[in-house]
């Protein structure tokens, strides 16, 4: 479809009024409405509420109008009267309004489908380049998620094959040096932990434990080497 079939198709399109249908502003819930929208939106709110005070006072018009018209005709037999003239004035004056009201209110349909075909295409701009950027970020993520389901696998199988090969060698192990043997390193293996603690150095010994032979009293260390030649 051609630019020129495509706008006249949309011209005779029959679109809602946007601003007073709530999907439509559920459709910017979350990412808010880009300010060409919002401005689009002021607009055509400040028609529909144009229009709706013109119905109001052209109803109020016409009210007054026949309050008018009845005082003309209750007053018919003091024709001349400064009230009847006035009323009279009061009359023309109203059919005025009433003539510009109506040519307004003739004319407002036509602005408000006008703003509000502009504020579809805006609209439509917006969500398409939402939708095509969702679109964007859903095959990456879809590619994502592919590559981390085939690491997973190969994991999986790496595991797998850890097991099978250790199941293999204790088969092998117990087959060439028996129960008896494996039970024994089973149980060293165990151990190890406490084996390799077994093995670091002990703490040397302070300063006051390695000077208590040099405190001892001259008595005591004579007795001791006494002790020693009896023996």
């Amino acid at each position: 479809m051609d630019e020129e079939s495509f706008k006249e198709a949309i011209r005779h399109a029959k679109i809602p009024i946007l601003v007073l249908d709530q999907k439509w502003h559920r459709l910017f819930a979350i990412s808010g409405k880009p300010e060409e929208v919002k401005k689009l939106e002021v607009e055509l709110n400040e028609l529909l509420q144009l229009q709706g005070k013109l119905n109001n006072e052209q109803r109020e018009l016409k009210k007054l109008k026949n309050r008018l018209m009845n005082n003309i005709v209750s007053n018919m037999e003091n024709a001349g009267d400064d009230s009847m003239e006035t009323d009279k004035r009061l009359i023309d004056e109203t059919n005025e309004k009433i003539k510009q009201n109506e040519d307004e209110l003739l004319d407002l349909p036509n602005r408000i489908k006008e703003t509000d075909g502009v504020l579809m295409m805006a609209t439509m701009r917006f969500c398409y380049a939402k939708l095509r950027t969702n679109a964007k970020e859903a095959s990456e993520i879809a590619d994502w998620i592919k590559n981390v389901r085939i690491e997973l696998k190969k994991n999986i199988i790496k595991k797998q094959n850890r097991e099978i090969n250790n199941k293999e060698i204790y088969s092998y192990m117990h087959d060439i040096f028996g129960k008896d043997v494996l039970n024994l390193f089973d149980v060293a293996d165990q151990q190890e932990l406490l084996d390799t603690a077994a093995s670091v150095p002990a703490p040397a010994p302070s300063n006051n434990a390695a000077s208590s032979d040099e405190k001892k009293p001259k008595e005591n260390i004579t007795a001791d080497l006494s002790s020693k030649d009896d023996d």
